[in-house]
């Protein structure tokens, strides 16, 4: 692990337990930002916690039993059998996670907890000063498989009870002394898993709204036509995603529908709304299914006011199903942008040299720049494998099916990566192709192609690209933000 740089970063505390936890401030806490606790969601914690300690004339799972196939064994409800619960699935295997995951995850199980758990105030509280203080406690990436982060959520709580290693350079907490119930309801939660998710998801969002402007860019290079794009092609087939897709893409080019050079574009470009859309359209369904896991708890058996219920609703099938459509969509997507890092290497394309190369005869040009592109996009396809797909049987048969969904998560974040390189390599070649064949586009893109060019080094001769590619994917963002702003005010400015 690396330490967080400057501790925590100086601004308003995010408030956990109080309005709902988006997955914006998510990032913004993984990233450094401190945090607070509702002092109101603190109380009714509290009065939560007193009341689950109430005798209940019934055994209740984890508490006055063991767990998994050991739940039919009696066991005096005591802090001693949750320290050994705690103990015992505290087995992460595999690298440290790093402590911005392992920071979003206190994040969530905090606020999962202020907002309609059971457990010891004490454990929230410790959760916050630990993020306050820059310091978390060391987690392992293999401990769960989409039925709750047993595993991490257990280091955490032997971390919390002093008997784990803190990293980060702040100072740890003080030890918590864990009272009967605390351990399986610490770690009744699938924290981890939720905030790897909202924080890839966050990471798409930069990445699928950077796409358009890189797109159009290329739409540009190679003359192409906005017909695609025409209002009426898609009141005819109203999809939300496809329709938002070519309503910026027709804003950020100056808002005419013209034909381009050919009869029909290429698919890359022709069929951009309909590929890229269904990608918007399953960032929405990550972000819905977000907004309900970010705030609430599913701690199993679920007591109130003297009831035990037990559950299930610590699986995260909804959550798994929406990151795999994500990914598949993501793959989609990708792919049409080799398509078009493609077209821009072709001289019947741009009426450039091939491979916009400049030298001599045979220069290279970009040509390496496809092959790059054809491993990460391996890299991607294997990402998007969906992890619905697995299956398991767990605990001697008592746990007959699981959701995969921390794998879901974390492939979800290497799919990320892996696009963004995608989009970096079509967003350098198309700047150099519109360097080469003139003073650059006057549409409301022009301050993409501005800020792009301010990045990437205008030399063309043959040389390596790779210092090109990775200030492209620096500005990916940046890109998306200006985008974002030039649709927003009707691609009026620049």
């Amino acid at each position: 692990m690396t330490a967080i740089q400057g501790a925590v970063r100086a601004g308003n505390p995010v408030l956990l337990g109080g309005p709902e936890l988006s997955g914006e401030d998510v990032v913004r806490i993984a990233d450094g930002l401190g945090v607070g606790a509702s002092p109101a969601a603190l109380d009714r914690l509290r009065k939560r916690w007193l009341n689950a300690r109430k005798p209940v004339p019934q055994p209740v799972y984890g508490r006055t039993t063991g767990v998994g196939a050991n739940r039919g064994e009696v066991v005096p409800g005591s802090a001693a059998h949750g320290m050994r619960l705690l103990r015992s699935h505290a087995s992460g295997i595999g690298n440290l996670l790093p402590e911005r995951d392992v920071r979003a995850m206190l994040a969530v199980r905090v606020n999962q907890v202020l907002r309609g758990g059971a457990l010891q105030p004490a454990i929230a509280e410790a959760m916050v000063t630990a993020l306050n203080a820059g310091t978390c406690p060391e987690v392992h990436e293999h401990g769960a498989v989409g039925t709750g982060d047993l595993g991490p959520l257990a280091e955490l709580g032997v971390a919390l009870a002093g008997e784990a290693s803190w990293a980060g350079g702040g100072r740890p907490p003080d030890p918590v002394i864990m009272t009967d119930g605390d351990a399986l309801a610490l770690i009744s939660s699938n924290a981890l898993t939720i905030a790897q998710a909202a924080l890839a998801a966050e990471e798409v969002r930069g990445l699928l709204d950077a796409t358009a402007p890189i797109a159009a860019l290329t739409l540009l290079a190679v003359d192409g036509s906005t017909e695609p794009f025409a209002p009426e092609v898609h009141a005819g087939r109203p999809h939300a995603g496809a329709a938002r897709v070519a309503a910026d893409m027709l804003a950020l080019l100056g808002g005419a529908v013209t034909a381009g050079c050919r009869i029909q574009d290429p698919f890359g470009l022709r069929c951009f709304p309909q590929v890229h859309g269904p990608a918007l359209e399953a960032l929405a369904d990550v972000d819905s299914v977000l907004a309900v896991e970010l705030n609430a708890a599913s701690e199993n058996p679920l007591i109130t006011d003297q009831q035990v219920r037990h559950h299930g609703g610590f699986h995260a099938a909804q959550l798994v199903l929406a990151l795999d459509r994500l990914r598949l969509a993501m793959l989609s997507t990708a792919q049409l942008s080799a398509g078009r890092l493609s077209l821009l290497t072709d001289p019947e394309m741009t009426c450039l040299r091939p491979f916009l190369a400049t030298g001599p005869p045979g220069s290279s040009g970009i040509m390496v720049l496809e092959y790059g592109v054809g491993s990460v996009l391996a890299e991607l396809r294997n990402a998007a494998y969906p992890a619905t797909l697995g299956h398991v049987v767990l605990s001697r048969g008592a746990e007959e099916h699981a959701s995969f969904a921390s794998q879901a998560a974390r492939q979800s974040g290497r799919a990320a990566e892996a696009y963004r390189l995608v989009l970096a390599c079509e967003l350098v070649a198309a700047i150099r192709a519109l360097r080469l064949s003139g003073p650059g586009p006057a549409q409301p893109v022009r301050a993409v192609y501005r800020r792009a060019c301010g990045a990437l080094d205008p030399d063309a001769r043959d040389r390596p690209l790779s210092a090109d590619v990775s200030a492209a994917a620096a500005i990916i963002d940046e890109i998306a933000r200006i985008g974002r702003r030039l649709v927003r005010a009707g691609a009026g400015a620049d």
